[in-house]
């Protein structure tokens, strides 16, 4: 009261404890990239846990008795059924799965019921060969597709060239549309049987990548292609690209400079999407080029019901593919924040 009547400012409301505390944590949670972090965090977390949960039941409801296909037909029953209580596999489907998670939240993966080894040594093992081999296929499909889609953009803008366009367009679509796994075979019987060029089995020295790592590459190389055509000739037709002209900038800087980087989103999209299945592109290939990898170990492991093994390679290529959705989600935010980072 005297404080008013003498001028003073009027004493505002008192401050609850903790509500100076409370305001940075309410401003952190309504920042838009904190938004963004967490929301891809949570997408994450459920992901990975829909895959653990979808590994463990697709393994475990199988019909048929992993121990007895690992063991053989002549084992006796008392033999299966100590194998059958050591692994656990009499406990209840809930108990199985809590000790799952229990030993997956350790790093451990179970071991091979035909190689006796700890499924963790076998994954690392064949893990360094299905990736080279997946990223030695996207950076060729990237190196390819960047200046063919480019290129062929610059020959065919504003309805120029009908027939480079139609040519680029029924080749990238008939080589998109074939299986990895039938050009793999084509490529096998022209380049390592009838000519002699390329082996076309096992892990030997930088010629034994030649064969795969084109069959990998090829469909998404020729989808990429596409795309950064029909990305750069939108990009063409923008005002910057016009006020870049009418400076008489150099065509070079004006296409590499210029153009590519703006469409560089909606490939780099389509790009992590091909990573993707780049990484499950190989098991197919993997078997047909003998391929010490992943591929060719889960295929195996399924035709002697090795499932631990295949459980853990189901884990290891899922997580792989989520990881690349999340790279290519943090990529696209740092590229475009205002439009990324709104529509999440």
């Amino acid at each position: 009261m005297n404080a008013q009547l003498a001028g003073g400012p009027a004493a505002g409301p008192a401050t609850a404890p903790g509500q100076t505390s409370r305001r940075p944590v309410r401003d952190l949670a309504e920042h838009p990239w904190a938004r963004f972090a967490l929301r891809r965090l949570t997408r994450l977390v459920v992901s990975v846990w829909t895959l653990v949960t979808a590994s463990f039941l697709m393994i475990h409801l199988i019909p048929g008795d992993p121990v007895r296909a690992a063991l053989g037909m002549t084992a006796s029953p008392q033999v299966v059924a100590e194998r059958r209580e050591r692994l656990g596999l009499n406990d209840s489907l809930l108990t199985q799965y809590l000790h799952f998670l229990r030993d997956l939240a350790g790093g451990e993966l179970g071991t091979s019921m035909t190689g006796g080894l700890p499924v963790n040594q076998v994954i690392g093992d064949r893990l360094q060969a299905t990736l080279a081999l997946a990223v030695a296929s996207f950076l060729l499909a990237v190196v390819l597709s960047v200046p063919a889609g480019l290129g062929t953009a610059v020959l065919t803008r504003g309805g120029r060239r009908h027939r480079t366009e139609a040519a680029f367009t029924s080749t990238s679509v008939l080589v998109a549309t074939v299986p990895e796994f039938l050009l793999a075979v084509g490529l096998v019987w022209v380049f390592g049987v009838r000519l002699g060029w390329f082996p076309v089995a096992g892990q030997d020295g930088p010629a034994s990548y030649v064969l795969p790592v084109v069959a990998l590459a090829a469909g998404p190389a020729a989808v990429l292609a596409r795309i950064i055509r029909i990305e750069t000739l939108s990009v063409l037709g923008a005002d910057h690209i016009r006020t870049a002209r009418a400076k008489r900038l150099p065509p070079r800087r004006i296409y590499l400079r210029h153009a590519l980087p703006n469409a560089v989103t909606a490939t780099l999209t389509v790009g992590g999407l091909l990573l993707s299945s780049l990484v499950a592109g190989t098991v197919l290939v993997e078997n047909v080029f003998a391929w010490p990898g992943l591929g060719s170990t889960i295929v195996q492991s399924i035709l002697v019901k090795d499932y631990p093994v295949v459980q853990g390679v189901v884990l290891v290529y899922g997580t792989g593919v989520l990881l690349v959705n999340l790279v290519v989600d943090v990529a696209l935010a740092l590229l475009d924040p205002r439009s990324t980072i709104r529509e999440s």
